[in-house]
């Protein structure tokens, strides 16, 4: 197939998506409790089909990129699914089971219990920096829920779009999981579409726009979002450590990356050795830029243009800015970026106050860890917070004393590899999560269920009231 001749024509049109909403929704009414061993057999069929396409998604996806490192996207996209499916697989049917809960004294005797229950038809918004992950990681809980799903992928993949469509249609038919592309008239429908919920990651931006229009529907949605992401350099960390670990987390598709480290917090007197041991660190890792196969290219013009726009106010502000380029290569013509080290850039330019989403990398010193800690819960609430500290009592304190979504200590970016913890924001970072047991329960109606047999404990509450029983009751559990 031409892809080049086909793109217009695989974009979904706005009147295509009621129908296959309702479509799904019938099916789903006629099936809406699927056999966990037909769950799990849809997520087993899955990973065998991701597994045989890998090559070819791994390349649409370097195309849609001009370059992706192809490590990259079997390391960060492709291995991380294959581990989210096993343990999905290999805990599901603990999940599914009902949850036994107490019950009250006075109502015995009675059961209570919590089933969990599919919640319908789920809509997945998709972003285009890892979209192969945050594709089919939603997925994966959703399906192992019992939900059908309908996704929404970005107009900025359009040959990882072809080759995941292809992909899906050889798991499930459309009733089960359908794909849609377009660009904003058709994101704008979709999100507007009467969801039993909807799963939106990407900027903070859009997903005000997204909660707004599913709020039509009371629609209740997961947003997983950004934000400036700190790091802490502690005053007992290891420097060389501490640079190689964040340059990886920050190098990693070029910064491109929800959780990227977005700006640093040193001690004053560490700032220059820690900048000296970042270039270090980044050499040892591409001791060139431009024709390196592992270093990941902007992913389009204008992504790039904005990031340079960001680095050309910060000069313009006075910040001292360390471009990092080992092998001093010139990169005219290439969407490749060699990473830049901002050091004082004013508060109120736009790399200190807007996500960066690229391989730009501010620095803010600090004198103490208490001042560390109070400009972190001066801004918005992060999605993750890497803290770099050899030091446990400061550990329990910034856990303790900050908010963000997760917390990564003594390393960048891996929290988001551990399958069975819960990921998602807070505040302007996010709403809900996702991966694991909290990814199922996302994608769940936890229901309450209270049983009563023909003996009634609960009758002696029954008016007439002031009786004996009623001020017995009243002397043991109203104190």
């Amino acid at each position: 197939m031409n892809i080049e001749n086909n793109r217009l024509h695989q974009h979904t049109q706005v009147a295509q998506l009621q129908p296959l909403f309702e479509a799904q929704l019938r099916a789903f009414n006629n099936n809406k409790y699927p056999a966990v061993d037909e769950r799990k057999a849809q997520l087993q069929a899955l990973k065998k089909v991701m597994l045989a396409r890998q090559d070819e998604l791994v390349a649409a996806i370097s195309k849609d990129f001009g370059h992706r490192s192809e490590d990259e996207t079997r390391l960060c996209e492709v291995l991380t699914l294959v581990e989210a499916i096993d343990s999905t697989i290999k805990h599901l049917a603990r999940w599914c089971k009902p949850s036994a809960r107490s019950t009250a004294l006075i109502f015995q005797p009675a059961s209570n219990k919590v089933v969990y229950q599919p919640l319908g038809v789920v809509g997945i918004m998709v972003p285009w920096n890892y979209p192969l992950y945050l594709s089919l990681s939603p997925l994966i809980t959703a399906i192992a829920a019992g939900n059908r799903v309908m996704l929404k992928l970005s107009e900025h993949t359009p040959y990882f779009n072809h080759s995941l469509a292809q992909l899906l249609a050889e798991v499930f038919s459309e009733e089960q999981v359908a794909v849609t592309t377009g660009v904003a008239d058709v994101s704008t429908a979709f999100s507007q579409l009467p969801f039993n919920h909807l799963f939106f990651t990407g900027s903070t931006a859009v997903g005000r726009l997204v909660m707004r229009a599913a709020a039509a529907n009371l629609t209740p949605v997961t947003l997983e979002l950004g934000g400036k992401s700190p790091v802490i350099i502690g005053d007992t960390t290891d420097l060389d450590m501490a640079a190689e670990r964040i340059c990886f987390g920050k190098s990693l598709n070029a910064g491109q990356t929800c959780v990227a480290p977005d700006y640093i917090l040193c001690p004053e007197h560490k700032k220059q050795a820690f900048i000296a041991a970042y270039q270090n660190a980044f050499a040892r890792m591409y001791p060139s830029i431009k024709d390196n196969p592992d270093y990941t290219a902007i992913i389009n013009d204008g992504q790039y243009q904005r990031l340079q726009a960001l680095l050309e106010e910060a000069k313009a502000a006075g910040a001292s800015c360390t471009t990092i380029n080992p092998a001093k290569e010139d990169f005219n013509g290439s969407r490749k970026m060699p990473p830049v080290l901002i050091d004082n850039a004013g508060q109120d330019t736009r790399v200190m106050t807007e996500e960066i989403f690229g391989p730009l990398l501010p620095i803010v010193s600090y004198e103490s860890l208490q001042q560390a800690v109070d400009y972190i819960n001066a801004r918005p609430r992060p999605l993750a917070l890497y803290l770099f500290s050899l030091d446990k009592n400061e550990h329990a304190r910034v856990v303790h004393e900050t908010h963000s979504g997760g917390v990564c200590i003594n390393n960048t970016m891996t929290h988001l590899a551990q399958v069975d913890l819960p990921f998602g924001g807070i505040g302007e970072s996010g709403m809900g999560h996702y991966h694991g047991f909290e990814g199922f329960q996302t994608f769940s109606k936890a229901k309450a269920v209270h049983t009563l047999g023909k003996l009634n404990g609960g009758k002696l509450l029954y008016p007439p009231y002031g009786r004996s029983i009623h001020r017995l009751f009243y002397k043991l559990f109203v104190k």
